[in-house]
């Protein structure tokens, strides 16, 4: 599950690189906002549906569906053509079934891996398990730049949609973790998304997810305007940094709690953001990568673990949904507004607005109080 995952991240990474062509097709930053935002949105407005999919069909049957998706549509890109105005709108369609695949791999393969690793070391197995997607991350955008620059651009989607087949390849071996007579018993996800642990956890991811929009979609545009050759560096240095942190450190929470973690992972996270907003170099790109990716390191597996600890087999896929999903809304909304604040004020304030929404997680946090939603409730 682990090479399933990293192949649809990669694939997914793949698409870091995916406002250069709407640029090069005439796209605004708006436009890019909007056409990589739409992604997120039909992943964050589908996860209901792909929550009790994944609580009633399985995780692993889950994931074949939306492997096969990201194995598919990256190929359908190629027949829109090169006029952006006169696609527009199928392109828009055609982000929305993709998020909608990423949506079942990413949701069902960590709700599969909740459901094989040991309770009392759940933030330690996640993390680990997420290193996978960290490096695919890494690698996906390295793969798609070398393709756009030697082959042009439908290599940059057969890239995208070769490497989803591996995933799609890989993990059909794998046995299915759901016992069957453990369905979710009338459990909705909106009950589940109600409890007070899941809403603060909530916040936090779309706060997250905002930040994740800026890194994923305009690192690759900023590095552009200021003249910053090997676009990709930021992306191999933020997951290198994430996977060292989890290696090193993947037991902290397990050992202290996760709610301890998140506010010191909040933090590095929003200032790796903010240094974005003086880089100039190579140098100092991959300086603000490794900083942004240690924070990262430390966040995804904290709040996830944090959401998932101490739920029932029967409701992890709708838990593991609520935190992708908020997720995916943050990192819509991010889209949206970042590409709106990009075109009227720049990309230095775009990264001060990205920076600054993490560090709101700390005021959410201390209002929120601590015993009311303790990493057990």
């Amino acid at each position: 599950m682990a090479v399933a995952n990293f192949a649809a991240a990669a694939s997914f990474g793949v698409f870091f690189l995916f406002p250069l062509l709407i640029e090069k097709h005439g796209g605004t930053k708006a436009d890019i906002g909007l056409v990589m935002g739409v992604f997120a949105l039909a992943a964050t407005l589908c996860r209901p549906w792909v929550a009790e999919l994944i609580d009633r069909l399985g995780r692993k049957h889950s994931y074949t569906i939306g492997s096969l998706l990201m194995t598919l549509l990256p190929c359908c890109y190629l027949a829109l053509g090169s006029d952006l105005a006169a696609t527009y709108l199928l392109l828009l369609a055609l982000r929305i079934v993709h998020g909608v695949g990423l949506a079942l791999c990413f949701t069902a393969c960590f709700t599969y891996v909740a459901d094989i690793v040991p309770p009392a070391r759940l933030n330690e197995g996640i993390g680990m398990f997420g290193i996978s997607g960290l490096v695919g991350l890494a690698v996906g955008p390295s793969l798609a730049e070398l393709a756009l620059v030697r082959w042009g651009e439908p290599a940059f989607f057969y890239t995208a949609s070769g490497l989803a087949a591996i995933g799609l390849v890989c993990h059909l071996p794998l046995a299915e973790t759901l016992m069957r007579g453990t369905t979710a018993g009338g459990v909705s996800f909106f009950a589940v998304l109600r409890r007070p642990k899941m809403v603060l956890v909530s916040v936090l991811a779309v706060l997250f997810g905002f930040g994740l929009a800026a890194a994923g979609n305009f690192v690759a545009p900023l590095a552009v305007e200021r003249r910053i050759a090997f676009v990709s560096l930021y992306f191999l240095c933020y997951s290198a940094a994430a996977v060292l942190v989890r290696l090193v450190g993947g037991r902290l929470a397990d050992r202290f709690g996760e709610r301890r973690m998140v506010p010191y992972a909040l933090s590095i996270t929003g200032i790796g953001l903010l240094a974005l907003t003086l880089v100039h170099g190579q140098f100092a790109l991959a300086a603000a990568g490794l900083v942004a990716g240690c924070g990262h390191g430390l966040l995804y597996p904290a709040l996830n673990s944090w959401a998932i600890r101490g739920e029932p087999p029967a409701v992890r896929g709708k838990v593991t949904g609520i935190f992708t999903g908020a997720l995916d809304a943050g990192n819509f909304s991010g889209s949206l507004l970042l590409g709106l604040v990009g075109e009227w004020c720049g990309l230095s304030v775009l990264f001060l607005v990205a920076g600054g929404a993490l560090l709101t997680g700390l005021l959410v946090l201390w209002r929120s109080g601590g015993d009311s939603v303790s990493n057990k409730a």
